[in-house]
């Protein structure tokens, strides 16, 4: 059977996972590097390939991989029959497992076992010894038990293989968990045309239990916004630092003011690197009527503001430099055009039609030649200072 066929065959009969993989965890290369040895006695140098023989995994990787065996078996039996398992199990015995292991490499967590913080450094300081198929089995046992801080630990350290993004988006979602689903939006890579319809349509028009977690979101941006302005306002800053702090308090400002708590949660979608243009395009020509013009209104919000504020821009050292972690998901101009061409590209022939986008637009139509006019002046500034400094280089 060719390749192309196994992989064929694989997508049209996706499989449950029911057992382990062989290797669950990277392997460590340097002892099965040494145990090599060349199979000819008189290799030719200059080839590229010389056959070897004598590999073999080291002990402690032999003994990690049968303890994630033993795991993975012992937590799908506790799945298959839940009525006596609840979060404190769960805890119990992920942090027997990861603790067993990290000792076979010297790494402790570092952390009472009873304090609340003990999962979340549990999975940040041994998580990578899960592999994905244990990873994928706790993450199974956090949805199903409804434990949102170590789904939360997962998300953040990036233990959620991307065979699981779909589900976990959709879970979230019918749990109103709009935190996390904006933290799947920052960490994910790799996010598919149905995950991102299904997280624009529960942004666009969220049902009435949304509110409550997306105001948690809300708040998170005020808080962000705060510290930003008490940053300016610190006169022990100086310099870049200050410098950075006030382009990053009006970039906060503008981001949070006037804005809705469920327009603040698509903040994180509009600003994010990782989505590609023609998937976006692809979820967007599936949204409603209703859906499109919310998301035009939510669009051109970002013109007035960019219109008004012509001086904010990108921030992207406040986060490194200042702990403002809420500038790197500011829509930036850019993006908030390149989303309205979208969706004038999906869906023109249904706007023409429709008497509420012509107002919208009749609103919009200020703004958008005041940028472009602006646009237009930096052109030409740009342009005499290329020029000058040409000129500076002959002279």
């Amino acid at each position: 059977m060719s390749l192309l066929e196994l992989v064929t065959n694989a997508a049209a009969n996706p499989k449950t996972l029911t057992a382990p993989s062989a290797y669950p965890i990277i392997l460590n290369p340097e002892d099965s590097l040494l145990s090599l040895n060349p199979t000819l006695e008189n290799p030719d140098p200059n080839s590229l390939v010389v056959p070897v023989s004598g590999f073999q995994i080291s002990q402690t990787d032999s003994e990690i991989i049968d303890s994630a065996n033993k795991f993975f078996k012992k937590l799908k039996r506790k799945l298959k029959n839940p009525k006596n398992f609840d979060t404190e199990d769960l805890v119990r015995s992920l942090g027997s497992y990861l603790k067993k292991n990290g000792k076979k490499i010297n790494v402790s967590v570092g952390v009472d076992p009873s304090g609340e913080e003990y999962p979340r450094v549990l999975i940040e300081k041994l998580g990578f010894l899960m592999g994905r198929d244990v990873s994928e089995l706790v993450l199974e046992a956090c949805l199903f038990l409804q434990y949102w801080e170590l789904v939360e630990a997962l998300i953040v350290n990036g233990h959620v293989a991307h065979s699981s993004y779909s589900n976990l988006v959709l879970v979230l979602v019918e749990r109103r968990r709009s935190d996390l689903v904006c933290l799947c939006i920052e960490n994910f890579t790799d996010l598919g045309s149905s995950e991102l319809l299904c997280i624009l349509k529960y942004f666009l028009l969220p049902s009435k239990g949304a509110y409550t977690s997306m105001l948690a979101v809300k708040k998170d941006w005020e808080s962000q916004a705060k510290l930003a302005i008490e940053k300016a306002s610190n006169k022990s800053l100086k310099g870049k630092k200050l410098q950075v702090a006030k382009e990053a308090a009006l970039l906060l400002v503008i981001a949070h003011d006037e804005f809705l708590a469920s327009e603040l949660c698509l903040h994180y979608l509009l600003s994010s690197p990782n989505l590609d243009d023609v998937i976006l395009a692809d979820s967007i020509s599936k949204l409603s009527g209703e859906e499109i013009m919310t998301l035009i209104r939510y669009l051109g919000k970002w013109l007035k503001k960019y219109e008004r504020f012509p001086q904010a821009g990108p921030c992207p050292k406040a986060s490194s430099m200042l702990g403002l972690k809420a500038c790197d998901s500011v829509p930036t101009l850019g993006a908030v055009v390149k989303c309205f061409g979208l969706v004038l590209n999906e869906h023109f022939s249904s706007l023409v039609l429709n008497l509420e986008f012509h107002e919208e637009l009749r609103s919009m139509k200020a703004v958008v030649s005041s940028l472009a006019l602006e646009a237009r002046l930096c052109c030409s500034v740009a342009n005499v200072v290329e020029d000058l400094k040409a000129e500076a280089i002959n002279a």
